[in-house]
């Protein structure tokens, strides 16, 4: 079967957001980020968000199997829906993320998502699952998503009782024992559960490769 990942976005206002656009930021990714250029956004949204959102991108690029000419990786972002975290994005954009809510009762998140989640529904086809890598635990994206993909939207069933670290966690390990997770349809599922047993650490080596970003701290602020 094809599938194609959506990942949800990192926090763009919190301090991680503020470390990486500050003006008198010196670190490679800051300067680029202020480049006319700009950065790409998966490395962006991994600085903000750090174990969480590297742990989707790194998994959703190593099982994707999309239909030809479909991306199989595509980030969730607050005002321009649906975009591939190879795209570069400015400073200006960042700070436009920041403003905008996610939440699915603001239009300027809600229709550009909207719009592009009903045009990859049907470039993908009927045969192509599309996982949510992200909270289902409220409307914020399933209400959207859903409305365009129907059953077709699925999502990790390890995730449910799950923290944003632990499932990062989880998702580096199956990418590290090459093994998938298992999907269930986000329609009908169950959304809250009791939390599982805790992960067994990281080996050192995988722990230090996760680079936590220029401070050593690794942020949890997912939106």
């Amino acid at each position: 079967m094809h599938r194609i990942f959506l990942l949800s976005p990192a926090h763009c206002g919190g301090e991680r957001a503020r470390i990486v656009t500050r003006p008198e930021a010196s670190f490679a990714l800051a300067r680029q980020l202020r480049a006319p250029e700009g950065a790409p956004l998966g490395e962006v949204f991994q600085f903000m968000s750090g174990l969480y959102f590297r742990g989707k991108l790194a998994y959703a690029r190593a099982f994707a199997r999309p239909p030809d000419g479909v991306p199989g990786v595509l980030v969730i972002t607050p005002n321009r829906g649906l975009v591939e975290p190879d795209t570069h994005v400015t400073l200006d954009a960042i700070r436009a993320f920041a403003r905008t809510d996610v939440h699915e009762s603001v239009a300027s998140y809600r229709r550009p998502l909207e719009k592009d989640a009903r045009k990859l529904a049907a470039t993908a086809g009927s045969s192509c699952e599309l996982v949510l890598l992200g909270s289902i635990a409220t409307g914020k994206y399933v209400a959207v998503l859903q409305a365009a993909f129907n059953e077709r939207l699925c999502f990790p069933a390890d995730f449910v009782g799950r923290g944003d670290m632990s499932r990062g966690g989880l998702l580096l390990r199956a990418v590290r024992a090459a093994t998938e997770l298992r999907y269930v349809p986000v329609a009908g599922a169950i959304r809250h559960g009791a939390r599982p047993a805790k992960l067994a650490p990281l080996p050192r080596a995988s722990r230090a490769a996760r680079g936590s970003g220029a401070d050593g701290s690794v942020p949890t602020d997912d939106a």
